[in-house]
């Protein structure tokens, strides 16, 4: 196990959303290539949790076909490493994640 979301991707559908936990969590929405275009959370002032917000993120992000998550309480904490490590992995954010103002550390995944 490592610091990456191992779960496989879920196709971006209705039903697929309508089945998601409204819980804390973090999610990465992915073209239908799984390229990585937008990483989120679903946090406290989520109105159903990472149900509404892979909802509402799917809507803004017209290229996104399939999707993941990962339910944690840490969701700040997760979503910023998960950030680190696509920066590490690729070199830039995911387009979704470019005009966010966030305060990145730096990861040196194995």
């Amino acid at each position: 196990m490592g610091i990456r979301i191992v779960k496989p991707w879920s196709a971006l559908g209705t039903e697929a959303v309508r089945a998601l936990p409204g819980q804390l969590g973090v999610f990465e929405l992915a073209d239908a290539e799984g390229r990585v275009l937008k990483i989120g959370y679903a946090g406290g002032r989520s109105l159903f949790g990472l149900r509404s917000e892979i909802e509402a993120a799917g809507r803004r992000h017209r290229g996104a076909r399939q999707f993941r998550y990962e339910v944690t309480m840490q969701y700040l904490t997760r979503y910023l490493e998960l950030l680190m490590l696509h920066l590490a992995d690729h070199g830039a954010l995911p387009p979704g994640n470019r005009d966010e103002a966030v305060a990145l550390g730096r990861l040196s995944p194995l």
